[in-house]
């Protein structure tokens, strides 16, 4: 998977749906984003490893869920990233990988 061209598809998804809902992405838009999409990773990880209520969803519900809010957070870190201008992968190449 090419990340430019995965966060390319992502940010225009992401304008689709600002312009749906009349949000503007600025900078504290990003950041809070984040922050909401981690919280609800958090809420899916407590419920899928029995830490918290289930509200009713089944085993393949829970790990559907939990599932998703990982693909979520991995998209807003991308978001992020490309409003800021960071090249992800290269600085994942500096900071992880050089560790090789």
């Amino acid at each position: 998977m090419d990340l430019r061209r995965l966060t390319e598809r992502i940010e225009g998804i992401s304008q689709q749906y600002a312009r749906a809902i009349g949000v503007d992405r600025d900078d504290t838009w990003f950041l809070l984003k984040l922050q909401e999409e981690v919280g609800e990773l958090t809420q899916a990880f407590l419920m899928n490893t029995g830490r918290a209520r289930t509200k009713g969803f089944d085993a393949a519900e829970l790990d559907e869920r939990f599932r998703a809010e990982l693909a979520d957070v991995l998209c807003h870190v991308l978001l992020m990233a490309r409003h800021h201008g960071v090249d992800l992968a290269a600085e994942v190449e500096r900071k992880w990988l050089s560790w090789e």
